[in-house]
């Protein structure tokens, strides 16, 4: 039995463009292939920068508004040619151009953004790895999501850079 077609054009909702905003975000097979892309393609200096989100009550899922308000903040943040998607429901991956210490930076600038966003009990930690000569991507998001999980055990505000052990 054919269904019907539906004629009726609902305008949409503030809730369904929000929910579009974060649909939009490149997904981690996305990142992989950005990564792939420029590290096979090595020239300037470039660093992962994954940006976790951190809550206070620990629970999920994240609030679908909240999850805009970071990426709509992260998009105004970032330069032209920073790369933006997210790997996680609480993550959001930049690719930067220029050395670890720029990506350091722009980890603490957005950390600190995020918490002043203003939304209770909502923080940032983030983890960076750079893009190095002979790494494939999947070890660089490695790096970069280790880095992060560190710095979120330390906590809020903290931005990690991969080392290698000594």
């Amino acid at each position: 039995m054919p269904i019907a077609p539906n004629h009726t054009h609902a305008v949409p909702t503030a809730e369904a463009a929000v929910a579009d905003v974060t649909a939009l975000l490149p997904t981690r097979e996305a990142l992989l292939d950005r990564l792939a892309e420029r590290l096979a393609s090595p020239g300037a200096p470039a660093s992962l920068l994954i940006v976790g989100l951190l809550r206070r009550d620990d629970g999920w899922p994240l609030a679908a508004t909240t999850r805009a308000s970071v990426t709509m903040l992260l998009a105004r943040s970032l330069r032209g040619d920073d790369w933006l998607g997210s790997p996680g429901a609480g993550e959001f991956a930049i690719v930067l151009d220029g050395p670890e210490t720029a990506a350091e930076t722009a980890g603490a600038r957005l950390t600190a953004a995020v918490a002043a966003l203003g939304i209770d009990g909502l923080t940032a930690a983030a983890g960076i790895a750079p893009l190095t000569a002979g790494l494939q991507g999947p070890e660089v998001f490695r790096r970069a999501t280790l880095s992060l999980t560190a710095a979120r055990r330390v906590g809020s505000g903290t931005v990690l850079r991969y080392r290698e052990p000594a």
